[in-house]
């Protein structure tokens, strides 16, 4: 099977996904129910697949899809203001080919990245419980068998940072989580050879309280364009 249809095949099954009825329950609730200024939408309201360019070798891991944002559109980090503060930046790091992410078919295309997250579908409250995490690793296995030319992870915020080193562990690798403390900016390498950055999840509670600046964020971006070298190929959109 050729790995484009590798792809489709793995973002199907994220999809078509019922492992977690407390987070099933909850998105088709919202989808339903709607928020007020959406009410015209037609909300996707299932598990959201990863999206990007296939053979990036930086990997954005963020926490799960925002109810009225991925939840709604139906692509991670588009459709809210947590989206917009990163595509922003990726725009200005050369990770995209603009800086707005409204809604699926919109023109984006990332470039040497992709973007995932620990939970494929909108929690409650914002807080996956750990055996709905633990349900969803698989998922981004199989993402990562197929992004064989990885070499930088950014983890957006602690939960993501775990997610990452917890999928090492069970893949075999010596990881104690203390070792690898999150931190904003800090960046550590890894014994699967690649180095994970870490940053503030760009949150409407960390953007808005000036937790996280546009300026911080483009540093982590920054920071892995320098350490990956220029980019070859063309934007890939989803």
């Amino acid at each position: 099977m050729k790995r484009r249809d590798r792809f489709q095949t793995l973002r199907d099954a994220i999809v078509a996904c019922t492992r977690c009825p407390r987070l099933r329950t909850h998105c088709e609730t919202v989808a339903r129910e709607k928020r007020a200024m959406y009410r015209d939408h037609e909300y996707w309201g299932k598990p959201v697949p990863g999206f990007g360019d296939p053979r990036a070798r930086m990997l954005i891991v963020g926490l799960a899809p925002a109810a009225h944002g991925a939840n709604r559109t139906g692509r991670m980090f588009t459709g809210d203001r947590s989206g917009d503060f990163l595509f922003a930046s990726l725009h200005r790091t050369g990770f995209a080919n603009q800086a707005a992410s409204v809604e699926r078919g919109d023109g984006l295309g990332l470039r040497d990245a992709f973007i995932t997250a620990a939970a494929r579908c909108a929690p409650p409250a914002n807080k996956p419980t750990r055996d709905e995490l633990e349900a969803c690793r698989p998922f981004m296995v199989r993402e990562l068998a197929l992004l064989t030319r990885l070499r930088a992870v950014v983890a957006l915020g602690r939960i993501g940072h775990d997610t990452y080193l917890k999928l090492l562990r069970a893949g075999g690798e010596r990881i104690v989580l203390a070792a690898f403390p999150f931190a904003h900016g800090a960046v550590h390498e890894l014994p699967d050879g690649k180095r994970l950055y870490d940053s503030f999840h760009p949150s409407q509670q960390n953007t808005f309280t000036g937790r996280l600046k546009p300026a911080d964020l483009d540093r982590v971006f920054r920071a892995v364009r320098r350490a990956l070298g220029p980019v070859d190929g063309t934007s890939r959109r989803r």
